[in-house]
């Protein structure tokens, strides 16, 4: 028996009898409006944006951690990576867990962690402490993010209403980005570089009391099993970690090294003794059934050097207008302002459209956009100015993106059996997370190699070779993106279905 496809509302909110008492009689206004599937999104989308802020909240206030925790230059880069590799490396397992022991429960576990390691990240004494508790936080967000977007995958039908919904979702998971450069400017030049952490405390306490009196229970007998496959997500996490810490190395140790290619092999090997184990095991981590779904191959292959090159645009560009253009944080978080504003305010029109047009279209247009845009700093000067250098890619990136990242999740969860929600967000999180903190190793690492060795030419003209090169490279990431977005990903059928029906009601 085929198992049920997610084709329907399966959660709601009920508030009538939370925690025992008949909120609807005190506040009927209020329980109206949380009644509706929108407002668990609003929660959970809260939750998400969270999870995505704190990867690049950090960046504006890195010079100022330098200072204060005394980072070399070398290991600053930790500060976002650890958290990148640990959320990255730890979503398969987050989404499985959902999957098996609940969508609520594992995001109240999830938000209770990462709101934890958030406060006692803002007391860290040594940048040892704190790169270990981002670790530790990127593991918490690892649970949040998947059983987050799967409480989305399950709430809306597939069609126009989930489309809306994937629309808003990805303006909340890219422009979370661009948003946690300004609101990390504001608070690390009016505060303290730790109210960075300490800000996600309160907001993770009301979530919690909002989800646990809100979201409702799910019946355990639609869990098919409650196993979880440890040793698959020991190998998964191990692989992936050192894959992304070999690309961190390599530019330094040398590609050909011994040191590379043993550790390398190493990574290569625990990765493949996880494909191994998932297609012997009972209750395999990933089931590799999965990417016979053609699009979730495809999705998750173009997703990654996508965001690989995006990702290490935002830490480098952070860099940039501090080192090279002397910009205060908060003016770095100013300037890149237009960024969310331009992505909002596409994401519902790019809904639409996939619904009309289908995702095929956007994932190739998307892409090249972007690749252009990155294409622009390719050039930046040591005297740079932030209209004619900078302005152009900020404006053209969230065109490109808002494009892009909506189709992309589109095609990577459409068709995806009910009892596999969270394993499809968790796959396509690890992708945009693992891609993400490869992107930040590889163009951090080729910036600080291509600065050594112009050095000679003066301090900062070397800094700024560095970033050229490093742009170059996230560019080509990007090129690759759209190839593989043009050979594998095909049009389903469901899109022609929406698109006729649509048309049908003069939409």
């Amino acid at each position: 028996m085929l198992p049920e496809k997610i084709s329907g509302p399966a959660l709601r909110v009920d508030t009538s009898r939370a925690g025992g008492l008949d909120w609807n009689s005190f506040f009927p206004w209020l329980a109206m409006r949380t009644k509706s599937p929108w407002f668990l999104f609003f929660l959970v989308a809260v939750a998400q944006f969270m999870v995505v802020l704190d990867v690049s909240i950090t960046n504006v206030a890195l010079p100022t951690i330098k200072a204060a925790l005394h980072f070399s230059s070398a290991s600053l880069q930790w500060v976002v990576a650890a958290y990148a590799l640990t959320f990255g490396g730890f979503l398969l397992l987050g989404g499985r867990a959902a999957d098996i022991f609940g969508h609520r429960r594992i995001l109240l576990l999830g938000l209770a962690g990462f709101s934890l390691f958030s406060l006692v990240i803002g007391l860290s004494q040594s940048s040892g402490m704190l790169i270990v508790l981002r670790a530790l936080q990127g593991i918490a967000a690892a649970f949040m993010s998947p059983a987050a977007l799967s409480v989305v995958l399950i709430t809306f039908a597939e069609g126009q209403e989930r489309n809306r919904a994937l629309g808003h979702w990805t303006t909340v998971a890219t422009g979370g980005a661009a948003a946690g450069l300004l609101l990390g400017g504001i608070l690390t030049q009016f505060l303290n570089w730790r109210w960075n952490f300490f800000v996600n405390v309160p907001i993770g306490i009301l979530l919690m009391v909002a989800i646990a009196r809100l979201m409702p229970r799910e019946a355990q007998e639609d869990k098919p099993h409650r196993d979880l496959d440890l040793p698959g997500a020991a190998l998964v996490t191990s692989g992936l970690t050192l894959f992304v810490y070999v690309a961190s190395k390599a530019p330094i140790w040398g590609w050909s090294s011994t040191s590379t290619l043993l550790a390398g092999g190493s990574a290569i090997a625990l990765l493949a003794l996880f494909v191994w184990n998932e297609a012997r095991a009972k209750h395999p981590l990933m089931p590799l059934s999965i990417f016979k779904i053609r699009n979730v191959t495809g999705a998750n292959l173009m997703m990654a050097p996508i965001v690989a090159g995006a990702f290490g645009m935002f830490f480098l560009i952070s860099l940039y207008t501090q080192s090279v253009l002397k910009y205060s944080p908060l003016m770095t978080g100013l300037s890149f302002l237009p960024f969310p504003i331009i992505l909002g305010s596409l994401s519902q029109r790019i809904a639409r459209g996939v619904s009309r047009w289908g995702y095929k279209p956007f994932l190739i247009i998307g892409p090249l956009l972007t690749a252009i845009s990155m294409a622009w700093l390719i050039r930046l000067p040591v005297a740079g100015n932030y209209f004619t250098d900078l302005l152009p890619n900020i404006l053209l990136m969230p065109i490109g993106m808002a494009m892009t990242f909506m189709p992309i999740t589109v095609a990577a969860t459409s068709g995806v059996p009910k009892n596999e929600a969270g394993l499809a967000a968790g796959l396509m999180n690890t992708s945009q997370q693992m891609g993400g903190a490869l992107g930040l190793a590889i163009l951090s690492s080729v910036a600080a190699s291509v600065t050594a060795s112009h050095i000679s030419e003066g301090a900062l003209t070397a800094l700024v070779l560095g970033y050229n090169r490093a742009f170059l490279v996230g560019m080509i990431f990007i090129v690759i993106a759209t190839l593989m977005g043009m050979a594998i990903i095909r049009e389903k059928k469901g899109t022609v279905v929406a698109k006729e029906h649509l048309a049908g009601h003069g939409l």
